[in-house]
């Protein structure tokens, strides 16, 4: 694990072009969704701080994140929401899947529960959810955690959509039993990414085929715009708390090209390269939680 705050560029990326912006305003309550989660919470009589709201990435849930959360509520002593996005998991579905309008979401999340000051912390499209967030709503979070994700244009790897193939391929089988579905993946990813999409399998009541956990088709139909950032200019609007950005080495979202870029979106970032592809969290949590915890604890000091 290293700690950066600067680095040069070497790895091309699609920056995002300078002539827009997408302007700060304020949610309409007829557009957002309610959010499912799960509820971490800290050991009784530790509380030390306010709330940590976690977000998974595209094809994710609140499942994903529930050992993680457990173990920063744990080690933060902080309550840790764990949440659905839309479309995904127990949220309720939309035709709309964007950034603006899943930070939208959180806003509306936050104000439900009653929750201010808090920490983001988001993987891939998780990550893009926190740092539009962040630059949509400064004055209601803390700080953010940004894992594998930059403020970038930049096409999601073609894996995604090589996802969508074989889980449709799994619904139009109308498969009964986990092992089949996992037979029919063998032929597009790893064992790893095969269990993190597998885990969005279940059996609705009164059927016998098994179906996903996430709307498919509005998904894959965002596949085209998720690797784009609504924000265009970072001399008008920023986010001057801490951010901390951490980076799978082996993977390609967060380029050094895109660091100076991170910089005036974010002029108090710091980075952390974690030996991993693109899911950090997965590959290597205890790097993962070693790097949050180490940053948290930093910016309660300060």
């Amino acid at each position: 694990m290293t700690l950066h705050l600067l680095r040069s560029p070497s790895r091309p990326a699609k920056l995002a072009s300078l002539a827009v912006v997408a302007l700060r305003r304020p949610y309409s309550s007829a557009t957002v969704s309610p959010l499912s989660f799960d509820l971490h919470e800290a050991p009784r009589g530790e509380e030390k701080g306010t709330p940590i709201i976690f977000m998974h990435g595209l094809f994710g849930s609140k499942k994903n994140n529930r050992t993680m959360s457990k173990v920063l509520a744990r080690d933060l002593g902080r309550n840790v929401y764990a949440l659905d996005m839309r479309n995904h998991g127990d949220s309720p579905r939309h035709e709309r899947h964007d950034y603006a309008i899943m930070a939208d979401d959180v806003a509306r999340f936050m104000d439900e529960h009653k929750l201010e000051d808090t920490t983001l912390i988001g993987h891939s499209m998780g990550a893009k959810t926190a740092m539009a967030f962040a630059l949509n709503y400064p004055s209601r979070i803390q700080n953010i955690v940004a894992v594998d994700n930059a403020p970038i244009d930049s096409p999601l790897l073609r894996s995604f959509g090589q996802y969508v193939q074989g889980m449709k391929k799994i619904e139009q089988a109308g498969v009964t039993r986990l092992s089949e579905a996992d037979e029919i993946l063998k032929d597009y990813e790893e064992e790893i990414i095969r269990q993190f999409l597998l885990g969005n399998l279940y059996r609705p009541a009164n059927e016998k085929t098994q179906k996903f956990k996430f709307s498919l088709k509005t998904l894959a139909a965002s596949l085209g715009h998720l690797g784009d950032f609504p924000y265009r200019n970072p001399d008008e609007v920023r986010f001057e708390k801490p951010a901390l950005f951490v980076r799978g080495t082996q993977s390609p979202y967060i380029p050094d090209e895109a660091i100076p870029l991170i910089g005036r979106f974010f002029p108090r970032f710091r980075l952390v390269d974690i030996d991993s592809g693109h899911w950090v969290i997965a590959e290597k949590p205890e790097l993962f939680r070693q790097a949050v915890v180490e940053f948290l604890g930093q910016d309660k000091e300060n």
